[in-house]
């Protein structure tokens, strides 16, 4: 959290001299910093060069998340950048909330202001809340450099304050971290997961962001519940409310691509087929192995291992597949034989149900040669297992 006085170096970034600074920063090599620092201080006063040397670095940071070009014009704090959506994600979420119709959104936790951009940006006024306020005032900067002002309002206040009856949505953001790093328990979230839920069923819509790893016996009944996942990364997990009551849904990005489940049973145990199928993490997440399966005409290697088996070569966005070449038991000196044998140099090394990190196993097999494979340390029917193969 941000303490007022970090107002006052953050402010001289908003002046023509330190807008200036800072775009002359826009490239700088932050290993060049003692040297870049010095000559800046002969020019201009030390705590706006502080300031401005401290913010490229954080826009620098920020480009994986929200792209060079909004990157380079946005101001950050280092725990916004830290915890700000992504934006492909950011973007996927105000599209469903326009597809609904929704016209004005209560954004409460809004940090830095990444999703009150998104949203905004999908034609939505916003009220963003963040009680923080040096994270407030970053937002309001934010909304300025984007030409986002008129469309998103920032207030300073506690989001538990707020009277949300004038706005046809609210999403919440609930802070997941705490002095001792991420938090596990959404009732541990600032605020509650509980004290979110009450504030979405007071609109027709919301939103609610939260950890992907939540049991899903926390989820309300009345919410839908969605994993959402991007370039294969899980991201976020998000409560809907006013949508589709007890849907539970995997997203993938880009795309999207949506699965919904449709309550299968567990698939079958079966042998391990020609081909292996990795499901995307939000399906894992989501519990939707068997939808996937299913679609494959596949089975399980082991009832409780999330690989799918099957003969034929599928292609689905769910799931990365794997033409399996060998079933071994497992032991390091057999794959080290095998890989000699073949000449693996390249060794891509995957783990579900074993001990062994695959950092471990790469420096105890030692892989050498032109050729490349993939070896999953996995159960097959309950005992450890090593399949070998390759990209199908």
């Amino acid at each position: 959290m941000g303490r007022v006085t970090d107002l006052v170096p953050f402010s001289t970034l908003l002046t023509d001299e330190g807008q200036a600074l800072l775009a002359a920063l826009g490239d700088y090599d932050p290993a060049q910093e003692l040297a870049v620092a010095s000559r800046l201080r002969r020019e201009h006063p030390v705590g706006l060069v502080t300031a401005a040397l401290t913010q490229a670095r954080l826009r620098q940071r920020a480009v994986a998340k929200f792209g060079a070009a909004d990157a380079q014009r946005m101001f950050f704090t280092p725990n916004g950048v830290e915890q700000a959506t992504r934006s492909s994600v950011a973007t996927y979420r105000a599209g469903r909330f326009a597809a609904l119709g929704v016209r004005s959104v209560a954004d409460l936790c809004s940090g830095i202001g990444g999703d009150a951009i998104a949203l905004a940006r999908a034609g939505i006024s916003v009220l963003a809340v963040d009680r923080d306020p040096l994270t407030a005032e970053v937002a309001r900067a934010n909304a300025e450099a984007l030409g986002l002002a008129e469309l998103i309002e920032v207030r300073c206040a506690d989001v538990t304050e707020i009277d949300t009856g004038a706005y046809d949505a609210v999403f919440v953001d609930p802070a997941r971290r705490g002095g001792r790093g991420r938090i596990f328990d959404p009732e541990a979230y600032s605020p509650p997961l509980s004290w979110a839920i009450g504030a979405a069923r007071t609109r027709p819509h919301a939103a609610l962001k939260i950890a992907p790893g939540v049991p899903h016996e926390a989820v309300p009944d009345d919410a839908e519940a969605e994993w959402i996942s991007d370039g294969g990364d899980v991201k976020e997990a998000v409560l809907w409310f006013g949508t589709r009551p007890g849907t539970v849904a995997a997203t993938l990005l880009p795309g999207p691509r949506s699965l919904t489940g449709r309550g299968l049973p567990d698939p079958e145990v079966r042998k391990v087929g020609r081909f292996l199928y990795e499901p995307d993490g939000a399906v894992i997440r989501a519990h939707l192995v068997a939808e996937v399966a299913e679609e494959l005409d596949g089975g399980l290697i082991d009832e409780t291992i999330a690989y799918i088996t099957a003969d034929g070569l599928r292609p689905t966005p769910y799931a990365t597949a794997y033409e399996i070449t060998d079933e071994l038991p497992f032991g390091l000196k057999k794959l080290k034989a095998l890989l000699r044998e073949r000449e693996v140099g390249n060794l891509t090394v995957k783990k579900r149900g074993s001990a062994i990190e695959p950092e471990e196993l790469r420096r105890k097999v030692k892989p050498k040669g032109p050729n490349a494979a993939t070896v999953f340390l996995t159960r097959v029917a309950g005992a450890p297992t090593m399949l070998i193969g390759r990209p199908a």
